[in-house]
Parts: structure tokens; sequence; C-alpha cells
């Protein structure tokens, strides 16, 4: 096996990790919060959404890295590069859209001390 078969193929294994970080964190989000709303707990709706949106987070993390492999290590040209800026970008700003969501603030602020 040569070298750039070996990072696509590498690449292409993380990528799958990040998408099964998103399929696996649907699933147990919802069964989760399926049991939570059987026992009528408060409350559930939120640790549904957060749980969920930290499972998108984990997958678009493994999806940049995947993007970074395949495209540095494979292909570095300036048009591939360009490509990877922008995708890069984009879900930057997804994730940082998302730490928002989740948490309320945003990912450079200092988390409030907890009693």
């Amino acid at each position: 096996m040569e070298f750039q078969d070996l990072v696509e193929t590498i690449g292409r294994t993380v990528d799958l990790a990040g998408v099964a970080a998103v399929v696996g964190g649907v699933i147990l989000a919802t069964g989760i919060a399926i049991s939570r709303l059987a026992r009528r707990e408060e409350g559930t709706y939120r640790r549904f959404r957060r749980f969920l949106g930290r499972s998108i987070l984990l997958g678009l993390e493994l999806l940049v890295a995947a993007d970074i492999i395949r495209t540095v290590a494979v292909t570095p040209t300036l048009e591939s590069v360009a490509v990877l800026a922008g995708i890069v970008l984009i879900r930057t700003f997804l994730s940082w859209s998302l730490e928002l969501e989740i948490t309320g603030r945003w990912p450079w602020q200092k988390a409030e001390a907890v009693d």
C-alpha cells in the first residue's frame, strides 16, 4: 500500500468516526430523553439538546481532522488548501454556534464558578 492510499484510508476512517459520533449521539440522546420523559423528569429537553449538541461538536471536530489529513497529506495544492480553509471556517462557525447554544457563552469566555 502506498503512502497516499494509507493516508486516504486513515482520512476515511476518521470521517467514519465523525459520522458515527453524530449518529451515535442522536441515538443515545433520544434513548435517554425517552427514558427521562417516561419518568417525567424535568429538564429533559434541555439535557437532550446539550447531549445532542456535544455529539455534533465531536463529530464536527473529527470531520475537520479527516479533511485536514486528506487535504494536506495527499494533495497539498493551493486550490485544495483553499477549499480546506473554507470547510474549516464553516465548521468552526458551526462549532462556535453550537457551543453558544449549549453553554450560553462563547468558547473563549471563562466558565462561571460552580459552587
